[in-house]
């Protein structure tokens, strides 16, 4: 009789336990953020929480640190540390709770800015994660922030983005020169006020992916890139660096006062997924910048706009991507745009690149399209820029295309070639020198290398 009992509520327990495909643990959170930022050696705890939600009680059959031993975390599961746990079961409508610690040296350089991990779980089959995102080197980390006083950000360590970080309108960010900025997986900058970059020939300003392996170093689309809202007014940057991202920079709508949204001089951008900058009828000023490597176009400006480009290199070579679209392509519309009026101004410029029309101006509305084209270096198919000083399908003479060396060698075509900017609005402030810091004379050669 006693054995007949003893089975029959073996029986009943089995019985209670879902053996249901679908079913799911839930969790107090999806993410476990360490937002602890070490100055030495150190750990730190978090707690989370795993709920029972069904009728019946549940088998996780496995839980495991992803990581495994070489993880910067660990795992204490019922008491026990460890990064591997099998058949732990939660009754109805209960929950367990795991604790999770992170050990971090600030200064070990081999340590990524982001230090990610995650705990698996598999139940009846059916897997799930909860992701552990720790603060690694030393650094200054900014997650979802809204600036909404005015703010400086110095070279003193560096910045790492985790999501986003957002410039109030009527508000400016200061970035000092040699300062460098890193973005996680798909963060961004967003920009509603002011920007202002501040570097200078001998200390750009860096912007870029936080994955620090070789393999990452030119790799595109790591995050999203700089936005200038419609709030935004009289951004600024100067002797930068911006690779790595789907979009370095999107301007939208025209400034309120008439002045550029952005006047973007001495920066490289390189190797963004989709475009180095997108423009929607906004107004730009690009004077000195090096634009190579992207996925679709180097400079995309539509619905209109003003755009304002002097002794820029357009160099598009492709090394990452098999680009059809034109280097630099500028549109009365676009795609969900209204029409706009469209001037732009191109002068000394270098377009240039693997595909027979590098540069197309189009205008398919009524409204207005000035456009200023003269002294330029150009790989076209068309004859619409031929005179003006410009050069149709010659090859500038980049030193090394192939290695991205983009300044001309001795017997270049582009030396002294260009219009003398030296009455130009902007010539003592950024057209005098050219993208390395050097004094400009005129004739001028071609784009950003004099």
């Amino acid at each position: 009789m006693l054995i007949c009992m003893i089975a029959l509520a073996a029986c009943r327990k089995s019985e209670g336990i879902s053996a249901d495909k679908n079913a799911r643990l839930s969790f107090s959170t999806d993410t476990v953020l360490f937002d602890t930022v070490f100055t030495a050696i150190g750990s730190t705890n978090k707690r989370i929480k795993i709920y029972n939600v069904q009728q019946k009680a549940i088998n996780i059959s496995n839980i495991q640190l992803a990581g495994g031993n070489t993880s910067n975390f660990s795992l204490i599961i019922n008491g026990q540390s460890l990064n591997e746990k099998s058949n732990l079961k939660i009754d109805a409508r209960d929950s367990i709770s795991i604790f999770i610690k992170v050990l971090i040296n600030p200064n070990t350089q081999s340590l990524p800015f982001i230090v990610q991990d995650s705990i698996l779980f598999s139940t009846n089959g059916n897997p799930q994660s909860v992701q552990l995102v720790a603060y690694g080197q030393n650094a200054v980390f900014v997650n979802e922030q809204l600036i909404s006083t005015n703010t400086n950000w110095t070279s003193k360590l560096p910045y790492i983005i985790y999501k986003s970080v957002t410039v109030a309108p009527n508000t400016t960010l200061r970035i000092q020169a040699g300062t460098r900025v890193f973005f996680h997986n798909q963060a961004g900058m967003r920009i509603r006020g002011s920007l202002q970059v501040e570097g200078n020939a001998d200390q750009q300003v860096l912007f870029a992916g936080d994955r620090m392996e070789n393999f990452y170093a030119e790799e595109p689309g790591q995050w999203n890139g700089i936005h200038l809202y419609p709030s935004s007014q009289a951004s600024s940057i100067q002797y930068a660096m911006i690779k790595n991202a789907i979009i370095g920079i999107r301007a939208d709508s025209l400034s309120a006062n008439g002045s550029p949204k952005l006047l973007l001089n001495n920066t490289a951008l390189k190797n963004m997924s989709i475009t180095a900058i997108a423009g929607y009828a906004t107004r730009l000023h690009a004077f000195n910048n090096l634009f190579y490597n992207c996925g679709q176009y180097l400079f995309y400006g539509v619905g209109g706009g003003s755009y304002n480009l002097k002794q820029n290199t357009f160099a598009g070579y492709n090394y990452s991507f098999s680009r059809k679209t034109p280097a630099v392509y500028l549109s009365d519309t676009g795609p969900g745009l209204v029409l706009g009026n469209l001037k732009t101004e191109l002068l000394n410029n270098i377009i240039w690149g693997t595909q027979t029309e590098e540069l197309l101006i189009e205008q398919k509305g009524l409204g207005t399209a000035e456009s200023t084209v003269k002294n330029n270096l150009i790989r076209t198919a068309l004859q619409t820029h031929a005179g003006n000083g410009n050069l149709l399908n010659t090859d500038p003479m980049f030193v090394n295309s192939s290695r991205y060396e983009f300044s001309l060698a001795p017997a270049s075509p582009a030396h002294k070639k260009g219009a003398d900017l030296s009455n130009d609005p902007y010539f003592q402030l950024f057209l005098n020198k050219d993208f390395e810091g050097g004094l400009r004379t005129f004739p001028s050669s071609l784009g950003c290398f004099q």
